[in-house]
């Protein structure tokens, strides 16, 4: 067994594809491929993978993320029919698009690269930053004046730490990986900006602390049932708000049933969307910061911060 090898934990079925990281004593360091997990198991709990994308859990998480790709696509499609229809009634102008813009602050530099990749093909404005989780709450101090979104992604890994996996202390935030540091960046957000209609917040990853990151000030956050949430769980949430129109609410049902994980994996509050039109479409485009951010990641460039 090496570094980059796909793994299952027999222990738990071998219902989660994991790549081997590194190792550290009897142990090795593996992240899920689809979720946002990062653990250590003993070797001999370890089966190596040969085939990884012919797995039932690859499998059956390549289709549910399918289906949500093609509803959301479906959804915008739809959105922009209705625009085009009205206002082709009142003027022969074209109008234009301006979707909610997101910075994404994620402790995994490989989901970030995945998150990106989906910001872009969804077109929605997104700067994504690589930071770890303990440094999150500076780097949002940092990084709301600057940018100025309409969302904030806070994610990366987290998880119940082993010794404090009763269910008397699931509610204790020492339990827990990194809950501490999303909830610190949390309230940084918060104080940048107090309404949830102003900023919109989601939060967490893997079986993070669903309730202190609400209490703390996020519109969404992870994860109500404490299970593993996917990679892209967050994205999805985040495309949705960039899309809502600014004078309707999110649908709390259709956003999170249409996450993968599903509503033990991801829950909120009530929210605007952040999505405009304007008319008459600019003949030319302004060359500012975030426009060219958002030109950058369409190649997968962009700024990381280690």
């Amino acid at each position: 067994m090496k570094p980059g090898d796909f793994v299952v934990r027999n222990s738990y079925g071998g219902d989660v594809l994991f790549r081997v990281e590194g190792f550290r004593n009897e142990s090795a360091i593996i992240k899920g491929t689809d979720y946002r997990l990062l653990a250590d198991s003993p070797l001999d709990d370890l089966s190596i993978v040969e085939n990884p994308e012919l797995t039932g859990a690859a499998q059956k998480v390549k289709i549910k993320v399918t289906q949500t790709m093609e509803r959301m696509q479906q959804q915008q499609l739809h959105q922009q029919m209705g625009w085009t229809e009205r206002q082709e009634q009142q003027t022969p102008q074209s109008y234009f698009e301006v979707p909610g813009v997101v910075l994404h602050l994620d402790g995994d530099g490989g989901y970030m690269k995945k998150s990106m990749q989906l910001y872009s093909s969804m077109r929605v404005p997104a700067h994504g930053i690589h930071v770890h989780e303990s440094r999150m709450a500076e780097m949002v101090y940092r990084l709301l004046p600057q940018i100025k979104p309409d969302i904030i992604v806070i994610t990366g890994h987290d998880g119940v730490l082993k010794h404090r996996n009763q269910q008397s202390e699931q509610y204790n935030l020492n339990g827990y990986k990194n809950s501490q540091n999303f909830v610190n960046a949390v309230q940084v957000a918060r104080d940048y900006d107090k309404s949830k209609d102003g900023l919109v917040v989601v939060a967490g990853a893997c079986q993070s602390h669903y309730e202190a990151l609400l209490h703390a000030g996020a519109n969404f956050a992870s994860s109500p049932g404490r299970i593993l949430i996917h990679a892209l769980d967050p994205v999805y949430i985040a495309i949705k708000a960039s899309y809502t129109p600014f004078k309707e609410t999110i649908n709390l049902p259709e956003v999170i049933n249409g996450t993968i994980s599903g509503i033990d994996g991801v829950g909120g509050i009530e929210t605007m969307g952040r999505y405009r039109v304007g008319l008459p479409r600019p003949k030319a485009q302004v060359q500012t910061d975030a426009y060219n951010s958002y030109n950058s990641y369409n190649g997968l460039n962009g700024y990381q911060v280690m």
